[in-house]
């Protein structure tokens, strides 16, 4: 969705930006004295691929846009007096540069392009020698162009937020979760650290008068240690064991909000052993996002006799070599190979005409 609503608002851009080229090269074709005429090409020049910059700068998350925002600043002022004075009297050159900035302005000012739009016109009306066509040109044209621009710099905003709302609910829900976490590993030992610190303080006192009590209390200490690490160990394993239809779904979810279409065909049911598939669904959901950039995304899982296979395909192949390659996947499924393996397990990747799938397989 992004990528869609940066490539619209892009190309509705370039009606205006054609006019910072096109409009002042007319006047510069029409310039008579060779001075003037390289002093309108540099102006164009200078004026074209600073604005260029700007707007794809404008619409491009991590683009150098200060940069950008100060060669622009530079390049408008200057062609004020390279342009103005091109083809005076036969074509008002520099007016159309007034009209390429009042067009782009809901963009590059977004809420305060109400503000540019008649410093832009009156700057046009007061270095031409014919204020009323100037005022046509910069105003009227320059006015259109915005009015055209309006709903994809509109689109592109809501797109963008809507990416930060994503973003920061994601980041919301890690938090989440670790304080649950946190909540729960506090629950779970912190009565039973509290009263084992106790009972080693009284063993400790006790070992210098009552030497069988004290290792009777030193007894109760270690079976408390041994229930409170049993304890924890079996949270952790639960909080790290996700069912591969949960996974499925929360990667669906994520693919999907991203705009890529997922379809998911899992079981409800299935073997204790498949929930090792749930490692290769987060890591081949983590490389679609990531490493790729799909359209479409499948997975599906099927439980035989005596396996479950689990198919991930996608057609953002960006060229991975496999498991223990050195693509781009390597790292990842390499580790993933490893994890089942231990468990009998496989793992194999491989990308056809544009196609990049995944199949991971666990025996039951």
């Amino acid at each position: 969705m992004m990528r869609r609503a940066r490539v619209l608002t892009l190309v509705s851009l370039g009606v205006a930006w054609s006019t910072s080229l096109a409009g002042p090269g007319v006047g510069v074709l029409l310039e008579t004295r060779p001075a003037w005429a390289v002093a309108g090409l540099v102006g164009v020049v200078l004026f074209g691929a600073t604005h260029a910059g700007v707007l794809y700068a404008a619409v491009t998350p991590g683009a150098a846009r200060g940069r950008w925002d100060v060669a622009f600043v530079a390049a408008s002022l200057l062609s004020v007096p390279l342009l103005a004075p091109v083809a005076v009297g036969r074509w008002d050159t520099w007016a159309w540069v007034g009209a390429a900035l009042v067009g782009t302005a809901p963009v590059l000012v977004r809420r305060r392009s109400w503000a540019v739009a008649p410093v832009v016109v009156a700057v046009a009306v007061v270095v031409s020698p014919e204020p009323l066509r100037a005022l046509v040109i910069a105003g009227g044209v320059g006015v259109g162009l915005a009015l055209m621009h309006v709903l994809p710099v509109w689109l592109w905003d809501l797109v963008a937020q809507a990416q930060r709302g994503r973003e920061a609910r994601a980041r919301l829900a890690v938090i989440e979760e670790r304080l649950r976490f946190a909540r729960d590993v506090h629950d779970l030992l912190g009565h039973r650290l509290t009263v084992i610190a106790l009972k080693a303080e009284l063993a400790s006192r006790l070992a210098v008068v009552d030497g069988e009590r004290a290792g009777a209390e030193a007894d109760e200490v270690r079976a408390l240690a041994a229930a409170a690490l049993a304890e924890l160990r079996e949270a952790v394993h639960g909080y790290r064991t996700v069912e591969p239809a949960e996974q499925a779904s929360a990667i669906e979810q994520v693919l999907t909000s991203a705009g890529v279409r997922c379809t998911v065909s899992v079981p409800a049911e299935l073997p204790a052993a498949a929930r090792e598939l749930s490692w290769a669904l987060r890591e081949a959901g983590t490389n679609v996002l990531r490493h790729s950039r799909a359209r479409w995304c499948s997975v599906d899982v099927v439980a035989d006799a005596d396996e479950v296979r689990l198919t991930v395909a996608n057609d953002g192949a960006t060229g991975a070599r496999g498991p223990r390659g050195s693509g781009s996947f390597g790292s990842g499924l390499g580790g993933l190979a490893e994890r089942l393996a231990r468990v009998g397990g496989t793992v194999r990747t491989g990308e056809e005409d544009g196609v990049f799938t995944l199949v991971a397989t666990v025996r039951t």
